[in-house]
């Protein structure tokens, strides 16, 4: 089992916060971002603070008895954001890093994700201070649910209230216990596997979860790589094929953006990862690499071809035409951004880059397709996760065999009017109905497709760069929501 973003990295988790002095923290990051989209969007005053500001938060403790006897207090936070859409959506994350200001940050960057590619959410994000490699997997569970039973007794969970996902250090295991103790506090919930996504296919999951947003990040990319104007500043053929790639980070988003990309006939150079990072001009094999990792715990002793760097961080720095940080936030800052060599940047993780180094790469010629937007693929297929749950019903149940028969009649007149009769493995191919998987990767892709469209669109018209696009078209949204209900004069 793939858990999201799930190998943390030690001295990168240390140095997160460590960019230049005067650099902000991963909070004033993203209201910094927020400020400067809001100047632009033509928004009144009054309905951007509120958009600003995060509606409710809590921060809960609670013990758990360690396996020598002793008694350990577990600190747990979750904030949301905006409810101008319900319920809330937002990742569960386990990190030693976990605090206040960073779950904040984070359900703000879910509002502005979910309304860039036009999911009907609210943002929200969780966390437990934690190390969950610490812990046995008995000692997870209780730490889960009991932070799960906080949840149900202050009203922060539910489906049409608000619904958790995986994040760093959490995957289906722990969505499957949080879903089993609500169903537990509410046992007349019909819709009670609606309470959270990301969990296994035999609880309610849907498939297609799992590569969903390193899916989408390699989809942002392609899209923006297809535009004339984008091929104008990178030099870059707009082709996938035949570009090189570096991945920070080889959780589930490292992992599946490397696998799709090199899918697509992309050679993938270098990958990052907590105690090393592993570098080849000459390409990497994503699957035999990713199974030497889980097999050892480490890319050291993989190739003697191949060159590793003990400090991962300078693998951001190698050659190559498209970088994806895909770990944690603030790994490129003022500290680095000079020395950043990718032509396109797309950002598989939430806030890897601080606004200074932002601007240091745009004025370089460095197009940044930005987090809210590369990699919004994880909410899009929660958003489908959470229909299935509430509609009870796999999707293609309904009309496969229909789509299939329809196929076969068309099939039939063609091969009379052809005068040929097709192969049965050429008649196989075209009258498949589509499956589950298919359905939800087309609706993934149509939806980061016109999204990257909204984006480029709201750049060109405003002149400003992607991810500012991006800050405004999610503030305009947000705000007509308000606006339009009048949520913004209730007392």
């Amino acid at each position: 089992m793939i858990h999201e973003n799930f190998f943390i990295f030690p001295h990168l988790a240390a140095t997160q916060n460590a960019c230049e002095p005067h650099e902000p923290q991963f909070l004033q990051s993203v209201e910094s971002y927020f400020d400067r989209a809001a100047k632009l969007s033509d928004i009144a005053g009054g309905t951007l603070s509120h958009l600003r500001a995060v509606d409710s938060t809590i921060r809960v403790t609670f013990p758990i008895e360690t396996g020598d006897g002793k008694t350990e207090v577990i600190e747990g936070y979750r904030a949301q954001h905006s409810r101008h859409r319900l319920p809330v959506k937002g990742g569960i994350r386990y990190s030693e890093e976990v605090d206040l200001q960073e779950v904040e940050a984070l359900a703000s960057l879910m509002t502005y994700k979910c309304a860039v590619v036009n999911v009907p959410f609210g943002g929200a994000k969780g966390g437990i201070k934690i190390d969950p490699a610490q812990y046995t997997a008995e000692q997870l569970e209780r730490i889960t649910r009991r932070y799960t039973m906080e949840l149900c007794q202050k009203k922060f969970i539910g489906p049409g209230t608000d619904v958790p996902a995986p994040d760093v250090g959490t995957g289906p295991r722990e969505m499957s216990w949080i879903m089993d103790t609500y169903r537990q506090f509410n046992p007349d919930d019909v819709n009670a596997a609606g309470c959270v996504t990301g969990k296994p296919l035999s609880q309610g999951g849907v498939r297609g979860r799992t590569e969903a947003t390193g899916l989408g990040v390699y989809f942002g990319v392609r899209e923006f790589l297809s535009y004339p104007e984008v091929q104008k500043i990178t030099g870059l053929s707009g082709k996938i094929a035949g570009s090189t790639v570096i991945v920070q980070g080889f959780g589930n988003v490292g992992y599946y953006a490397a696998k799709f990309f090199e899918e697509n006939g992309a050679k993938v150079v270098g990958i990052g990862e907590r105690d090393c990072a592993i570098y080849d001009p000459h390409g990497l094999k994503v699957d035999e690499l990713y199974q030497h990792h889980r097999d050892t715990g480490s890319f050291r002793g993989y190739s003697d071809t191949v060159e590793i760097i003990n400090d991962s961080v300078q693998v951001l720095e190698r050659e190559c035409d498209i970088l994806i940080p895909a770990a944690l936030e603030r790994q490129i800052g003022l500290r680095n951004a000079d020395k950043i060599k990718a032509k396109i940047i797309g950002e598989g993780a939430n806030g890897p880059m601080t606004p200074g180094a932002h601007e240091v790469l745009e004025k370089r010629g460095v197009v940044v397709v930005p987090d809210l937007l590369a990699n919004a693929g994880g909410v899009v297929v929660s958003y489908f996760e959470w229909l299935k749950n509430l509609s009870h019903v796999r999707f293609g149940r309904m009309d496969k065999k229909w789509d299939e028969s329809v196929r076969t009649r068309l099939l039939r007149v063609i091969e009379e009017n052809a005068g040929r009769v097709l192969t049965e493995a050429e008649r196989k191919a075209l009258i498949q109905g589509a499956e589950e998987q298919d359905l939800v990767f087309s609706g993934l892709e149509d939806t980061m497709i016109s999204s990257c469209e909204e984006t480029r669109q709201t750049a060109k018209l405003k002149n400003v760069d992607y991810r500012t696009a991006a800050y405004i078209n999610a503030i305009q949204k947000i705000a007509t929501s308000y606006e339009g209900s009048g949520m913004l004069f209730m007392t």
